[in-house]
């Protein structure tokens, strides 16, 4: 088994979940333990400056081989995995030889991962696939681009005669919900630019993202007896559904693709009392994001004219912004990484992210940040996979850009 795919199960193994609604940072304790066993292998594998801060944010540098003047040059993950499906107790395994049909994950409980569900499976055929057991998520987003930045630096810490420039080295917390950049210090990492290691499928290559905001929804209602509610009783969570039924049927995720933006309803609480929902709001068009907070605001205002002052109450919290006008001016940054994804044997594939990276915030301060694949397919769910062949290639990827960079500059 390749270095890289060990230390993916190494690190998959620890459960790492994040807690949106925490002020601490990290959310949860549990992170922790990932970036002490991570400082710890950049400490025997050689690198230099190796540091966590008290927030958990683990930083390492691999100093210049060269006198040459070379950006310096950071990769970045983060070490959390999703709320979205449990990241406890994980238990990966590696399917050998995929020979295209469907997968039991988890006989027991008859969970399969079947390619008339997931088409992205025919690309992999012939390959070696990391799969769950259909109880928890796998951690692929982004414990594979941790392994993957880890496998780089200990090649280039085992050749230490190769050519190159400084490399920065950054693993965040929280990234998943939307705090990853929040106790980053730019300065500290002492990178000029960097990649977040954090996409898909092999050959996705990042530099747009969308503008993203989260609109928390909270409905007060006036609970009496059914018997006697005519004019009187306000349910809660029927307005609730009036709130919903009022967003545009076909900006929702499941109807959207590319560049479209969307309403996500991610979480419902009610009763008749009272009811809680929690959106996200999403677009790559700065304008139509500011049309959609409008629109949210302007549903709440005329529910509160419908059934009285006071009955819904929203807030919303822009999260971060589109990467684009960030990283357009360091344009070689893409350039730099399809010419490396060409030498590899990876097809190029540019494409919007539909969602975001820690990338997207450090752009915006001042760290222009494009987003690099992983090899994961399926995130956040029980049915998410990687194929070994694709990560090993990802790790080449990180050494040819690394390459490239020396020879360019």
């Amino acid at each position: 088994m390749s270095k890289v795919v060990e230390r993916f199960l190494r690190y998959a193994a620890l459960d790492t979940q994040s807690r949106d609604g925490e002020e601490e940072i990290p959310s949860t304790g549990k992170q922790r333990v990932l970036a002490d066993l991570l400082a710890e292998e950049l400490r025997a594998m050689g690198a230099e400056n190796v540091s966590i801060s008290r927030q958990s944010y683990v930083y390492a540098t691999i100093p210049a081989t060269t006198e040459k003047k070379i950006p310096a040059l950071g990769f970045i993950a983060h070490m959390d995995t999703s709320p979205d499906a449990s990241g406890e107790n994980v238990k990966a395994r590696v399917v050998t030889g995929y020979d295209g049909g469907t997968i039991c994950l988890n006989e027991k409980k008859q969970i399969f991962l079947s390619p008339s569900e997931f088409p992205s499976l025919g690309r992999y055929i012939g390959q070696d696939l990391v799969v769950t057991d259909g109880t928890t998520l796998l951690g692929a987003d982004d414990k594979a681009g941790i392994a993957e930045i880890m496998a780089m630096a200990e090649y280039f810490l085992a050749h230490p005669k190769l050519p190159h420039g400084k490399i920065c080295i950054g693993f965040t917390p929280d990234e998943e919900i939307g705090r990853g950049a929040d106790g980053f210090d730019v300065g500290f990492f002492g990178a000029d630019v960097a990649y977040t290691v954090d996409g898909g499928a092999l050959g996705e290559l990042e530099y747009e993202n969308f503008n993203a905001a989260s609109g928390k929804v909270a409905i007060h209602g006036r609970g009496v007896h059914p018997g006697s509610a005519k004019n009187v009783m306000k349910n809660a969570s029927l307005i609730a559904m009036e709130f919903q039924q009022m967003l545009p049927v076909f900006q929702n995720p499941m109807y959207t693709e590319g560049y479209e933006g969307f309403f996500h309803l991610s979480d419902i609480q009610g009763s008749m009392v009272e009811a809680r929902m929690h959106y996200i709001i999403r677009d790559h068009d700065r304008d139509k994001f500011a049309e959609k907070k409008e629109l949210f605001s302007c549903i709440a205002g005329f529910l509160n004219k419908k059934y009285g002052e006071g009955t819904v109450e929203v807030d919303i919290k822009d999260s971060y912004y589109n990467m684009k006008e960030k990283v357009e001016p360091h344009r070689y940054l893409i350039d730099m990484a399809k010419a490396s994804m060409e030498k590899t044997g990876i097809v190029p594939d540019v494409v919007p992210i539909r969602g975001g990276t820690d990338g997207a915030r450090l752009s915006y301060m001042g760290l222009p940040c494009p987003n690099l694949c992983t090899g994961g397919e399926n995130y956040h769910g029980v049915h998410e996979y990687i194929s070994v062949q694709s990560m090993e290639k990802v790790v080449r990827l990180l050494v040819e850009i690394v390459n490239g960079f020396a020879q360019g500059f």
